[in-house]
This record gives structure tokens, C-alpha cells and sequence, in this order.
């Protein structure tokens, strides 16, 4: 009777479990279509990829967006199974509660496995105990159909622990080639940043026959400057922070679930040899051990329930927020954009200054070197002489609107080669040069020249990039990305690594009551005068 009990409880767990199984299933079939038709939506109201269309829904007031709400709509058990409302935001509890929630189902199958089991356990002690006149009637249709059936599971199970490593494998390691992508998009910015900051600091220090950037010019640069640094290291700091949060507990998961393999495939070749060989007090160990495991791999079950649909969550989140990259969303914490007004002030510092150097080259080039001072007219007079400077293109009109080069004029790239046609070789102290061949540049200065118009394209060129802060270009498609080569992995794997738990906590479930029902065959086998063979 007791033997039965354990075999009910083993396959009433069991049907629980499939029940379960069927049912995550089923719903993540509706997340998926659910996740299908909002991009279908959403590709059919966007007129393109980056920007926004009239017809959108109208956004909160605020300017807040709440990501994945459709997908994350669950009941939060800390709020009394009201639905959640919040949208996906890792850093809210009862994101966290809701999400967790959908993990019960195998939280209450282990809580019924760990409480029947060991409930019946506690009977066949007790039978064993007292209970003496028992019926030791042997069944050889119960010992040949157990011992088939551990071939079975055993087999079953040493397959469900290869599926599980190499779902695990997969899973961490697309889990920490997203992080380090994202990562290196963040660190991309970060060096941007600075190397514009260091451009703009570098333009203020820049002069051309000792004629500097005005005062007010070279004051609004510090100003830039110290908020791009700004800018820079906090995002740094957090790109830093986040990066080591989610490669730890990557890493501990990969090994407490390399672990749980480990061990349910030593369970079951020990529970398999020690059934077979009869060795009825190891068996007896191995169920007490089994009935442990059991309890903490369906609970792990649970909580990769918990995992994938996070990572399904944190991939509808990031398509949304494509399509609304300026909005105050949960996702700022992963890779934020840079403060709108920050990003403006710096497209137009950077314009303002390449703008204030290629008329402060210019100026030198129309007013002194292409000008044939009376000899003694120093400094304006160094014996500049020969064929005319072409000037230097400014690529902007005063309004900073874009300007096309005129005829005769230099660009950025060019300017070097072209006005070293125009060098002369001098002679005298430093600082008072004079041209002894025919030339309309001594060779400091032409240093000087060239070294602002390196500046100003190196400025120029950021142009880009600083649009791109503008609008938050480099995180949609830091997202678009992971959307796109990255979550259809994440999803598949976090599955795997899911199916690889249950399918395996099944095996060794009904394992554990096919050890005993097996190994009680064959005592019986043997206390009827029939030796095994």
C-alpha cells in the first residue's frame, strides 16, 4: 500500500508537471504573437525606422513611456493579484512579483513533491517499522516492466542532461556576447565624447600668428567641454556597473546549473546500478537524495520561467522604445541617451568653432600673407611674396546652415598639401622670420595653419556622431541590433535551458519510484527461492 502511495504522489507530480509544461507552452505562443502583431503595428503606423509618424498613440504628459505593457499584464501577487500596470522596469518590485508569479505553478509542483513525497516516506518507514506480516509475493511482470522502464529513464535522463549543458552553454554565451555588445557601444560613445571634448579644448588653445578664438568663444568651450566630461563618466560609470551586475549573475547561474546536471546524472546511474545490484540501503539513501534535488531543480524550473520571460520582456521593451528613443523609460539604465540638451549645445559649439577657425585662418591668409606690406612693417612684414594663398573652405554659411566650397578655396583635407606649395625658407630669430625664396607662409606658421584646419575637420567630422546623440540614433541601433541578432537566441535558449529542467526533473521523478518498486521486485525475487540473473 505504502509502495502504491509513493507511485501516486511520483505520478501525480508528474502529470503536474506536463500540465505545466502544456501550459508555458501555450503561453508563450500568445507572448509571441502578441510580440508578432505590436511590430506589425508598429512597422505600419512608423514611416521609417528612426523617426516618429503623426499617427502614433499620443504619449503621457510626462514624457514617459511605459515599455512591453500588453506582454507584461500579469497578475502582481504583492498587490493582491491585481494586474500590473507598470511595464517592464527591472528596478520596480512589483515588476519583479509579477513576473515571478508566473514561476508558481512549478513553485507549488515542487511544494506538493517535497511535502507528499516525503509524507509518504515517512508511511513506508513506519510500515517497515511495525508493520511486519507483509505480502512478499513476487511479480515478474513488475520486476521485468521496472527494470525496462529504469533502462528507459535512465537513458532519458543522461539525454535531458547533454540538452541542459548545452542549453546553458549557448544561453551564457549569447547572454554575455549581448552584454559585451552593448558594452562596447557604450565604451564607442564614451571614447566619442572625449575625443570631442579633447578636440574643442584643443581648438581653444589653437592660434595663427598669435591671433586666438575670442574670449566668449573659448569660455562657452569650457563650459561644453565640462559637461561633455561629465556626460562621459557617468556614462562610463554605469555602462561599467551594469556590464558587471549581469556578467555575475550570468556566471553563477552557469554554474549552479552546471551543478544540478551533474548531479542528476550521477543520481540516476547510481539509482540505476544500486536497483539493479539490490543494494536496498544505498537505493534508500539515493531517494532521500532524489527527493531533495528533485525539490530544488523544479524550483529552478521556476525561476527560468522567471528569466525567460524577463529576457521576452526586455526585447519587446527595446523594439518599442525604438519608435520613442526621447522618452523617460526603465531602459535608461541599460544604455541611456545622452542629456538632449547637452548633445544640442555640442552640435552647435562644434559648429561655431570650426566655423570661428576657418575665419581665423582666413583672416591671417587675406590680411597678412596674401598682402605685400612695405619692408619694416614688421610684423605684419616678413617678405611674403609670389603667387596668392587660397583660403581655407568653411563648410558652414553664418546662419550654420551647410555651405558648398567656392572655387579656388582649400577643403579640410587638401589644405595641407596645397598651401605647403606656398612655404618659404626663412631666416632669423624664432618668432621673427623672414622669406628669403618667393613664398607667402613662414614655416610656423604654415604649422599653425595646418594644425587649425586638422582641428576644424577633426571637429567637422564629429558633426555624425553628435546627431546621432541628438536623436538617440546609436542606441536604437544598439537595440535594433539586439533585437534583430540577439533576443530570438536569448528566447530560444533561455527554453531550452527550461525544457532541459523539466523533462529531466520528470526522468529522475519517476526514476526515484521505479528504484524502489524495483528494488523491492527483487528482494522479493530472492525471498522466493528465484536468484536473479
Amino acid at each position: 500500500m505504502s509502495l502504491a502511495a509513493a507511485s501516486s504522489v511520483g505520478v501525480a507530480s508528474v502529470v503536474l508537471l506536463l500540465l505545466v509544461v502544456a501550459n508555458v507552452s501555450f503561453s508563450d505562443a500568445n507572448v509571441e504573437g502578441n510580440r508578432d502583431l505590436s511590430e506589425g503595428k508598429a512597422t505600419s503606423t512608423v514611416e521609417s525606422p528612426w523617426r516618429r509618424s503623426a499617427v502614433e498613440t499620443p504619449l503621457p504628459a510626462n514624457n514617459s513611456l511605459v515599455l512591453a505593457a500588453a506582454r507584461t499584464r500579469r497578475s502582481d501577487p504583492v498587490a493582491k493579484l491585481t494586474m500590473y500596470e507598470g511595464g517592464w522596469n527591472i528596478s520596480e518590485t512589483h515588476y519583479w512579483a509579477s513576473v515571478a508569479y508566473t514561476g508558481a505553478p512549478l513553485f507549488l509542483v515542487a511544494a506538493v513533491w517535497f511535502v507528499g513525497f516525503g509524507v509518504v516516506m515517512l508511511v513506508i518507514s513506519c510500515c517497515c517499522c511495525f508493520c511486519r506480516n507483509r505480502s512478499d509475493r513476487y511479480s515478474p511482470t513488475s520486476y521485468i516492466a521496472s527494470l525496462v522502464l529504469l533502462v528507459i529513464l535512465t537513458c532519458v535522463t543522461i539525454a535531458r542532461c547533454f540538452v541542459l549543458n548545452a542549453g546553458q552553454e549557448s544561453f551564457h554565451r549569447s547572454t554575455i556576447g549581448t552584454v559585451d555588445y552593448v558594452e562596447g557601444q557604450g565604451n564607442l560613445t564614451v571614447d566619442n565624447l572625449r575625443n570631442f571634448a579633447g578636440s574643442l579644448a584643443a581648438a581653444k588653445n589653437i592660434g595663427v600668428d598669435n591671433i586666438f578664438l575670442p574670449v566668449d568663444v573659448q569660455q562657452k568651450i569650457d563650459i561644453v567641454e565640462e559637461k561633455l566630461t561629465s556626460s562621459a563618466n557617468e556614462f562610463s560609470a554605469r555602462i561599467v556597473q551594469n556590464s558587471d551586475k549581469f556578467k555575475n549573475v550570468m556566471d553563477k547561474m552557469q554554474y549552479y546549473l552546471m551543478a544540478v546536471g551533474v548531479i542528476m546524472l550521477g543520481l540516476a546511474l547510481l539509482g540505476f546500478v544500486f536497483s539493479v545490484l539490490g543494494l536496498q540501503f544505498l537505493v534508500s539513501l539515493l531517494v532521500i537524495a532524489g527527493w531533495a534535488v528533485l525539490t530544488v531543480t523544479i524550483s529552478m524550473a521556476g525561476g527560468f520561467i522567471l528569466l525567460h520571460n524577463v529576457v521576452g520582456d526586455t526585447c519587446v521593451a527595446m523594439d518599442e522604445w525604438v519608435t520613442h528613443p526621447q522618452d523617460h523609460t526603465a531602459l535608461d539604465d541599460i544604455l541611456p541617451c545622452v542629456n538632449v540638451a547637452t548633445a544640442n549645445e555640442s552640435l552647435h559649439r562644434s559648429e561655431e568653432v570650426t566655423a570661428q577657425l576657418v575665419a581665423l585662418v582666413n583672416n591671417v591668409i587675406v590680411n597678412i600673407s596674401n598682402r605685400d606690406f612695405p619692408p619694416g612693417f614688421k610684423p605684419l612684414w616678413f617678405n611674403q611674396s609670389g603667387p596668392l594663398m587660397p583660403v581655407l573652405c568653411n563648410p558652414f554659411n553664418p546662419d550654420m546652415t551647410a555651405r558648398k566650397c567656392a572655387p579656388g578655396e582649400v577643403t579640410f583635407s587638401t589644405a595641407p598639401d596645397e598651401w605647403k606649395r606656398f612655404e618659404c625658407q626663412v631666416a632669423g630669430d624664432a618668432g621673427s622670420e623672414v622669406c628669403t625664396t618667393v613664398g607667402r607662409v613662414t614655416p610656423p606658421a604654415y604649422n599653425q595653419m595646418t594644425a587649425a584646419a586638422s582641428i576644424s575637420m577633426g571637429l567637422y567630422e564629429f558633426g555624425p556622431f553628435l546627431m546621432q546623440l541628438q536623436d538617440c540614433t546609436f542606441v536604437r541601433e544598439t537595440f535594433t541590433s539586439i533585437s534583430v541578432n540577439n533576443c530570438p537566441g536569448l528566447e530560444r535558449y533561455s527554453r531550452l535551458v527550461y525544457d532541459g529542467l523539466m523533462l529531466m526533473s520528470v526522468s529522475v521523478m519517476l526514476s526515484v519510484v521505479f528504484w524502489m518498486v524495483h528494488t523491492r521486485q527483487r528482494r522479493r525475487r530472492a525471498r522466493s527461492g528465484k536468484q536473479p540473473g
